[in-house]
C-alpha cells in the first residue's frame, strides 16, 4: 500500500489547511491538495493526502473513512494511479472520407 490517499465527499468549502490538519493526527502529512475546477477555481469535492509512511497512511484511512466533515461524509482509501485520458471528444482534423 502506497502512502498516497484519496478524500472524496469533501465539503466544497474544505481548504488544504483543514485537510492537513484533519490528517496530521494521524500521523505526517507529506502534502495535502484540494481539486479545483481549472475555469472557476471552486473545489470539485475531493483531494489527495500524502502520508510520510504507508503504516500511517492506513491509520489515516482507517479513522477517517465514514466520517463527518462539514455535514458531508468522507470517502477515504488508498489512491488509485491516474488513468492515462486520450485527449477525448472533437473531430480529428482530417478529410472525411465520402463515399
Amino acid at each position: 500500500m502506497g502512502s498516497k490517499i484519496y478524500v472524496g465527499g469533501l465539503p466544497y468549502s474544505a481548504t488544504e489547511q483543514q485537510l492537513n490538519e484533519l490528517f496530521a493526527v494521524h500521523g505526517t502529512v507529506e502534502s495535502a491538495r484540494v481539486i479545483t475546477d481549472k475555469f472557476t477555481g471552486q473545489s470539485r469535492g475531493f483531494g489527495f493526502v500524502e502520508m510520510s509512511t504507508p503504516e500511517e497512511a492506513k491509520t489515516a484511512i482507517a479513522a477517517l473513512n465514514g466520517t463527518q466533515l462539514g455535514g458531508r461524509t468522507l470517502t477515504v482509501n488508498e489512491a488509485r494511479p491516474q488513468e492515462p485520458r486520450n485527449g477525448g471528444g472533437g473531430r480529428s482534423g482530417g478529410k472525411r472520407d465520402r463515399w
